[in-house]
Formats: C-alpha cells, structure tokens, sequence
C-alpha cells in the first residue's frame, strides 16, 4: 500500500539535488573552477541572498571560454554572461505530473538544463532533466505493474466464474475437451456447463470486445444467465435466449424509453451484446436441441466423412438491432453415441493467417476436425490447437479462443 502512494504522491522535490553554487558576482575563472573541480557537474545554479537567478549550463559555458579570446575577455568579468536569465523554477511540492508539464512547454531546455526547486520561494536545489524523465518512466512502470496486478487479479475472479461448469463438465463427460484462451489477460469468451439427471446443457459465448471492456460483458451475461436459468426450462435454449436478450437490453440501459416511447428521441448509449450457442442434449432421445445467436455448431455423425454445419439466426443477443421480442429458433440434431460436437467462437474462424493472411475460416476448421477425429478429445484439441497456432503464425490474435469439443457416449450409469 505505501509503495502504491509513493508513486501516486511523487513531488519535485524527490529529484533534490544540491550541487555547489555561485552568486552573480563570481567571475568566469572562479564558474570554471568549480567545473573544473566537479567533473561531473552538469549545470551550476547562480542564487543571491537565497533567491535563484539562473543557471549556468556547463556545456554552453566551456563552448564559450573556448573560442579564440573569450577566456582573456570574459575570465574576469561576472558570470551573469553566461547564465540562463530564465530557467524553470518550480516548488519542492509541485506533483511530478505538473512538472513534466511545465517542462514540455519549454522544449528541451529542461533536458539539457535541469531545474530550480524552491521552497516557500527561496533556493533549495536543482532537479536534472534526465532524473525528471528516469522519475517519471518509473512512475509509468508502476502504475502499468499496479494495472497489471489488477487485470491479472481480475481474471482470477473471472476464472473463478468457470469452476462449476467445469466441475459439471468433468462428472458428466467421459471424452472432451473445452479450449479457453483469452486474447488478453482476461477477455470476452465464456462458457456454462449444467449436468442434469436426463441430459446435459451447454452455452459457448463471444461477448462484445476482448481484454477489460470483454471480460465486464462477461461477468454481465453471467448474471443474466444465472437469473434467467432459475426460472427457465433448460430444454429450450430458444426461451432461454430470448430471456436473457431482454435481460441484457434492461441490465445495459438499451431500453432507455426508445421502444417504450419512441417519441422522445433517446440516444441509446450502448450497443453491446453476445453471439453464442446454447445447446441441450437429452440422453434418452439422443438428441441435440441448439439454439444459435450468430454461432454455428459442427457436427459429425458416428463414422462419418462429413462435418455438418448447423447455422443459428443471425441475430445477437442484446443488441440494439435485436428486437426486445425476438424469438431465436431451436433446431433439433439427432446426436447418437458415437456423434461428435464442437462449439467455436469466432476467434478461430476469423483469425488471419497463412500466406495469403486470410481467416481460417469454417471449411479448413472442419478439415482439421475430420483429419484429427480417430483421435481421443483431449488429442484432438492439441491437434486443433496446433493447426491453428501454425495459421496464425506471426499475425497478431485478433479475438478470444474458445472451443468446445465432446464425443457423446452413452452417460455414466
């Protein structure tokens, strides 16, 4: 905590520094003297009777006493010659913010010339220019490391949001695989894994944006879900979509009085959402009810040669443009033992990548799912993983990753 106001409430007078100084009436030889005995003296103040009047830069004055004559000229006359009349003069208590500011305006002159810190107006010190930018590169590390700490904090509590569907996941399915892989420290990807008596549900959601902005959508659909599958049936995942739209349109203030009262005009601030598929598997009937806002689902059947596509409305959830009553559809997949699903967000499918630096797109995605489908899950998902990774080769990520894959088999009895 004391580390984290220190950086906050650094001051002018942190870069102090007292070096030797002269008065008005010291002549060249005696400013050279002292240069010459302080070696690594950049810059020497000039004060009388504690007041500040100028610095003296030692570069610009040994330039000077260099050129034919000056010396013999100039030795014995004061040292005012030389001196910086108008150098930036600052309090001990001025925040290191304002003082970069102040430094800024006058251009590289602070770099090369320092500072006067005054206190109450009389001389104290001088600040260098190259302590000024150390100090505030490391006050910029520490707010980026306090940042980091918050974000890298912020996905714990985001994982933390994972951990039942995960434990579901594990007591329910024998052969799977779910892929979540955030393009920052946290992002807009989530998932929800519910095991029941009679069958199993599971959502795969791409929420608006990546990183912080994602993550909040995250934790806001989160909340509209677990209110909505309290009193909702798990068994239609279209209800359960259109529930939760008018939950979020509430929750992100969509509403305002633009469709209650159209009239008014009302800017609507937020234009966010979710893309995603919800899908509801009943052991008995060994069939797939999906409902998909923007999100496909790939299915392939027991030995087969062909990865099924299986496209949802092209709605989202959420948005503006989603109507307050729009009613997604249930599209019903027969899915016997043997049967194969996989539930991807965007991130794999829209990725640039290979030599043409063109998205992965859903046919190579369904090449790589038949090539690598004799294989267990957990193989399969390193084979996906790995294909991917090699696409996307030194093209930057553009979005989250999550995938979900299972191979349904008869339940656990």
């Amino acid at each position: 905590m004391q580390r984290d106001n220190l950086a906050v409430t650094q001051v002018a007078g942190h870069l102090l520094d007292q070096p030797p100084v002269v008065s008005p009436d010291s002549s060249n030889y005696q400013v050279l003297a002292v240069f010459t005995s302080h070696e690594a003296l950049a810059n020497l103040p000039v004060v009388r009777d504690g007041q500040p009047l100028g610095i003296i830069n030692r570069n610009h004055f040994m330039s000077m006493l260099a050129r034919p004559f000056h010396r013999e000229i100039f030795g014995r006359k004061p040292c005012t010659a030389f001196m910086d009349t108008n150098p930036l003069v600052v309090d001990y208590h001025l925040p290191l913010t304002e003082l970069s500011f102040e430094a800024l305006q006058r251009g590289g002159k602070v770099l090369s010339d320092g500072f006067i810190i005054t206190v109450d107006g009389a001389y104290a010190g001088v600040g260098q220019g190259v302590s000024l930018m150390q100090a505030l590169a490391d006050q910029q590390a520490e707010k980026h490391r306090q940042m980091m700490d918050s974000i890298h904090y912020a996905s714990v509590i985001q994982q933390s949001f994972l951990q039942s569907s995960r434990r579901d996941m594990a007591a329910c399915l024998q052969d799977y695989f779910m892929v979540w892989e955030p393009r920052d420290v946290v992002g807009g990807d989530y998932y929800y894994f519910v095991k029941r008596d009679d069958g199993f549900f599971v959502a795969v959601i791409d929420c608006t944006g990546h990183g912080v902005p994602g993550a909040f959508m995250t934790l806001i659909m989160a909340s509209a879900l677990k209110q909505v599958l309290g009193s909702h049936d798990l068994h239609d995942p279209a209800a359960l979509l259109g529930a939760i739209n008018r939950q979020v349109k509430e929750s992100l203030g969509q509403l305002a009085d633009h469709e209650r009262h159209p009239e008014l005009h009302v800017d609507v601030r937020s234009d966010d959402g979710m893309d995603c598929a919800f899908c509801w598997y009943d052991y008995a009937s060994h069939t797939l009810t999906f409902a998909g806002a923007k999100t496909p689902i790939f299915v392939l059947p027991p030995k087969g040669d062909e990865v099924d596509v299986v496209d949802g409305n092209k709605k989202g959830v959420g948005y503006v443009s989603t109507p307050l009553d729009y009613q997604w559809d249930n599209r019903t997949v027969k899915l016997k033992p043997g049967s194969r699903l996989y539930i991807s967000t965007d991130g794999i499918i829209d990725q640039i990548g290979g030599a043409k630096r063109i998205c992965f797109g859903k046919k190579r995605f369904k090449e790589q799912i038949l090539k690598h489908a004799h294989l267990p899950m957990a193989q399969q998902q390193q084979a996906l993983l790995e294909a991917f990774h090699h696409w996307q080769g030194e093209n930057s990520r553009r979005d989250d990753v999550s995938l979900f894959g299972v191979h349904i088999k008869e339940p656990h009895a």
